[in-house]
């Protein structure tokens, strides 16, 4: 019961809202909008040509993450890795129990829709954003942004000096510069999907203090380049004793908790 109930969660309703959206996009995209209600009802600038934009209008990434971060009944900070156009961030701010808002978001014109859509939703004064990547060495480097597609923006193969077509340049920073960002005594709900460099994020998170506040993880796999089981290794060598899954496939979610 649980496979046919992920098949359709994941499978089915997903892809039939990915059809929704490339169909309903065009006429969307006509009507000139100032600002766009998603599906998640938050309000974003009009992005019609990008495909994570569609998705976040149209309800195609589900409701796992949105109704965590919406059903949390104490007081917060929401920290968004790889935050995009800022839907989750966004979402987050919703809750009142969600003091504050951090965002990193390094890629220029991405970083600068998720400050308009931030603005647009009012939550600006609980809201902070940083034009960085966070990564295992500080300095520039180039990320490979897919046109049309922001989503999909990726550092993975960079170790190996591939180069990276469609390439912009972005500031990354390590533990002993993340640290700081991360001040206070209010428990932390992460948030990571950085395509495939979700260990290195974790691992530079782990070296920091405020890393003891942190009380959950929601990150992204993708088993064509990354292992699960790395980075469960390092949540459960810090503390992590529960990891839930949401999706089905080679690329899925993971909630990983305290005990």
């Amino acid at each position: 019961m649980a496979d046919l109930t992920a098949f359709w969660r994941y499978g089915v309703v997903k892809t039939l809202r990915k059809w929704k959206a490339a169909a309903l996009s065009p006429l969307m995209a006509g009507r000139g909008e100032a600002a766009v209600r998603s599906a998640y009802g938050v309000l974003m600038v009009p992005n019609w040509q990008d495909t994570t934009f569609r998705y976040c209008i149209f309800g195609t990434y589900g409701r796992d993450l949105a109704d965590l971060l919406l059903g949390q009944r104490e007081h917060f900070v929401f920290v968004d890795i790889g935050a995009n156009q800022g839907l989750y961030s966004l979402i987050a701010a919703q809750n009142p129990t969600c003091r504050q808002v951090i965002a990193f978001e390094p890629v220029p014109a991405t970083h600068a829709r998720l400050a308009a859509n931030v603005a647009l939703n009012g939550g600006a004064e609980r809201t902070v954003l940083h034009q960085l990547a966070i990564a295992d060495s500080v300095g520039e480097v180039t990320i490979s942004v897919a046109e049309g597609h922001t989503g999909t923006a990726t550092l993975a193969g960079r170790e190996s000096g591939a180069p990276l077509g469609g390439g912009v340049t972005i500031r990354t920073i390590d533990a002993p510069m993340v640290n700081p960002l991360l001040a206070g005594d209010l428990p932390m709900f992460v948030k990571i999907d950085v395509e495939g460099l979700e260990a290195v994020v974790i691992a530079e998170l782990a070296k920091t203090e405020a890393f003891a506040r942190v009380a959950a993880i929601f990150y992204e796999v993708d088993d064509r380049w990354a292992s699960a089981g790395e980075i469960e290794s390092l949540l459960r060598a810090s503390g992590f004793t529960r990891f839930a899954k949401y999706g089905r496939g080679h690329h899925y979610d993971v909630l990983a908790t305290r005990s």
